[in-house]
């Protein structure tokens, strides 16, 4: 049994939180800051095309992370019930068949997509000289996406077992370094975009070495075995059933920019322009979101292992807790960004013109920030009490029944305001499906309690 187990289980919940929090949060703000930060190196060492070129295969390259949270969210869900069901067996064949996923959809992906690298791109509304940036640096990033998927996966699993100090020490080792070597890559050694890419994957290969080394050490808090790959079915299905809302939020994600980003292209006279400003606001709003990002991932093995232990109630109060704290989180940051938009976005376009226009946009596209802990503990929280099938509903429906529709229709009366207003008034409608949901798990969640002690 792993001596976070009673913990988890048994101490205040708020303390639990923070304890597990804390980590995630420091973890995934030096995550964010290292995104805006290759951002802010490419706006201010290179141009607004090289900046435009990222934000064409910046998606692209987040299927990578797709991937990752197929096997790794998975892998941590399963973990996690399986920690508060004390089920070793289960524990033991996590690890085998998560490398064996890992192998399979990373080199299924990353082999394809080199070859085809300037006809995905293009998909994603690459056009001069932002496509040829796009495209060096997407190639540039799948030399390494092996690693990317690995790394990532063992991360989740580490933070399943509830050990969100050590997930963030290992994801800190690489971040630092690739925030290290960014501007020396593109500036210094004049690699230039695909030095943005390779700084990356240099902190990428660090991360999984520091993973690997936990393992191999025996410091994990179940029985794992870092190098074997195996097939265990019943495992094997269970992984990709808990793991697959994430991956098919990054493939959603995915398909969200390219209508996005061909909306854009396809309405402005000016698509480089107007695809710099949204990579600008966009990757903003991922800094801010980050320590959503770190809250919700301390909430799944909170909510996992106690759902495990038939400990429904406080599987329950758990999601609240941190709904209320992820509000008193970024609500400060999106006042002041409401009130100096300009004075943001010039930390990534120092020389931009900004219209009123972009202003406007700008605040629209920060709207929704504050009701986004709704949002994000609702998908980490729902898998984690073995409901995925709700998360991956919401998933597939807000980009294939929502956006495509909305992107492709309200731009071609409103232009860039559709865009903008569309965007927004999406995931005001996801969120209010989305607390629908959470309510009715929490309603049906009595009859699994009956189950586990039946």
């Amino acid at each position: 049994m792993t001596a976070q187990r009673p913990f988890l289980l048994n101490g205040p919940l708020p303390k639990v939180m923070w304890t597990l929090a804390l980590p995630a949060i420091a973890a995934m703000m030096l995550y964010g800051l290292n995104a805006f930060m290759d951002t802010v190196y490419v706006g201010q060492l290179m141009n607004e095309s090289a900046l435009a070129g990222i934000a064409l295969a910046y998606p692209l390259v987040g299927l990578t992370m797709g991937l990752a949270n197929l096997a790794g969210t998975g892998a941590a869900n399963l973990l996690s019930i399986a920690i508060g069901e004390e089920d070793e067996e289960t524990q033991a064949r996590i690890l085998p068949n998560g490398n064996l996923i890992v192998l399979m959809t990373s080199l299924l992906f990353a082999v394809p997509s080199y070859f085809f690298a300037t006809e995905m791109v293009t998909m994603m509304g690459g056009e001069g000289e932002a496509l040829n940036y796009g495209v060096t640096y997407f190639r540039a990033t799948l030399w390494a996406a092996p690693l990317w998927t690995y790394g990532l996966s063992l991360n989740f699993i580490i933070r399943g077992e509830g050990r969100m100090n050590v997930a963030a020490r290992m994801m800190a080792y690489g971040l630092v370094l690739n925030l290290v070597l960014t501007p020396v890559f593109i500036k210094y050694l004049d690699l230039g975009i695909a030095g943005a890419a390779w700084a990356s994957n240099a902190g990428m290969l660090l991360y999984c070495i520091m993973e690997v080394r936990y393992f191999r050490s025996g410091k994990a808090s179940f029985r794992s075995d870092i190098v074997s790959l195996a097939y265990h079915p019943e495992v094997f299905k269970r992984i990709l059933k808990l793991g697959f809302p994430g991956f098919i939020l990054g493939m959603m994600g995915l398909i969200q920019a390219m209508v996005v980003f061909n909306a854009i292209v396809g309405v402005s006279p000016d698509g480089e322009r107007d695809l710099a400003f949204f990579a600008a606001a966009n990757r903003i709003m991922l800094l801010l979101m980050t320590p959503l990002f770190g809250l919700m991932r301390a909430l799944q093995p909170i909510a996992g292992v106690n759902y495990g232990a038939g400990q429904m109630d406080r599987a329950k109060s758990a999601y609240w807790l941190f709904v209320r704290t992820g509000f008193l989180l970024v609500f400060p940051f999106w006042i002041f960004m409401n009130i100096f938009p300009e004075l943001s976005l010039r930390l990534v376009l120092p020389d931009f013109v900004f219209t009123s226009q972009d202003i406007v946009f700008f605040r629209l596209y920060m709207f929704i920030l504050p009701v986004l802990p709704i949002v994000f503990n609702a998908l980490t929280w729902l898998p984690a009490i073995n409901r995925p099938k709700y998360a991956s509903y919401v998933g597939v429906a807000r980009q294939l029944v929502f956006f495509v529709p909305v992107m492709l229709v309200l731009p071609r009366y409103l232009g860039l305001d559709g865009v903008y207003y569309g965007a927004t008034g999406i995931d005001v409608v996801v969120t209010i499906w989305l607390v629908y949901l959470v309510r009715r798990a929490m309603r049906n969640m009595g009859a699994d309690a009956g189950a586990k002690t039946g």
